[in-house]
């Protein structure tokens, strides 16, 4: 069974896509068989990064049933021969507003993907699909930059990630669901007093759910002058939602970058002695140990 490591950010700019794309790479030349699934329905362009402009088949063939296995829809990249690829939906109103029933088929037939590890660039924002995609994985991976605001974004994003872990997992167990799902929630701790309000086990089991939700973080585009406090933004996390946060890199603001996007060619190939690709590398080797650590527990 393959991992399945998701890939989101609070706001869109923030390099997210760049940074799927070569991790997937770097877990590629580590020898695993990596298949990179872009599922930010609406905005897709993973493709492009990897030299694919025109990719024969894209998600809206699988969501308008002209594919009906997933597994089917992978196609091999020229740039590495363990390094396949599920490009995004087409630009049309219906793909990039998939109905329910299309997006719970299409999260069940990621299982049936044949691959070591299946990595998921997620749409931007905190959209019940960002939201549903990002949760779906084994591992998660937030991606956000030093700005301020980008900061906000991934705090409220992980939150809100948080606040809908608690609420998917007990409308699984078919308790406390009305409860819980007609409500508006702002905060963990209004989730958690609901639930042990509706039910005696109810705010442990919610606790637990949120000790086990431990995200990962990747800091794009970081210099000398502009640097994240991670140490506090990791108390405000444990503080307000519960679960821990890793720091698995940071990747520095590099021009490089911008020239592999040109060229349409990761950087971490386009220029691998460059301190971003040094850095991505780096990154891709941390989260192998984690794969390497915690066994999928995909379903």
């Amino acid at each position: 069974m393959a991992h399945v490591i998701s890939v989101a950010s609070g706001k869109g700019g923030v390099g997210k896509s760049v940074v799927s794309v070569n991790l997937a790479l770097a877990l590629a030349q580590k020898g695993k068989q990596v298949v990179l699934a872009d599922l930010d329905v609406g905005g897709a362009d993973a493709h492009v990064l990897v030299g694919l402009l025109n990719p024969a088949l894209t998600l809206t063939d699988f969501l308008n049933h002209r594919i009906e296995s997933l597994d089917d829809l992978p196609q091999r990249l020229s740039i590495h021969q363990n390094l396949r690829i599920i490009p995004g939906t087409g630009d049309t109103l219906a793909t990039a507003n998939m109905a329910y029933t299309q997006k719970k088929r299409l999260i069940r037939n990621f299982q049936d993907i044949r691959a070591d590890v299946i990595v998921v660039d997620i749409g931007a924002g905190a959209s019940y699909h960002a939201l549903d995609f990002f949760l779906m994985a084994d591992h998660h991976v937030a991606v956000a930059t030093p700005d301020p605001t980008s900061v906000l974004d991934l705090y409220r994003f992980i939150k809100l990630a948080a606040i809908r872990r608690v609420l998917s997992m007990f409308m699984m167990r078919d308790v406390m669901t009305e409860g819980l799902a007609n409500r508006d929630y702002s905060s963990v701790e209004e989730v958690l007093d609901v639930a042990g309000k509706t039910d005696e086990s109810g705010r442990s089991i919610a606790a637990s759910t949120l000790k086990a939700f431990q995200p990962a973080l990747i800091l794009n585009r970081v210099s000398g002058r502009a640097r994240v406090n991670v140490l506090q933004l990791k108390k405000l996390l444990k503080e307000y939602v519960g679960g821990d946060l890793t720091l698995l890199g940071e990747i520095p603001e590099d021009s490089a970058m911008e020239q592999a996007v040109r060229a349409y060619i990761p950087v971490i190939q386009h220029a691998p002695s460059s301190p971003a690709a040094v850095a991505l590398t780096k990154t891709g080797e941390m989260l192998l140990q984690l794969l390497t650590v915690a066994p999928s527990q995909a379903a």
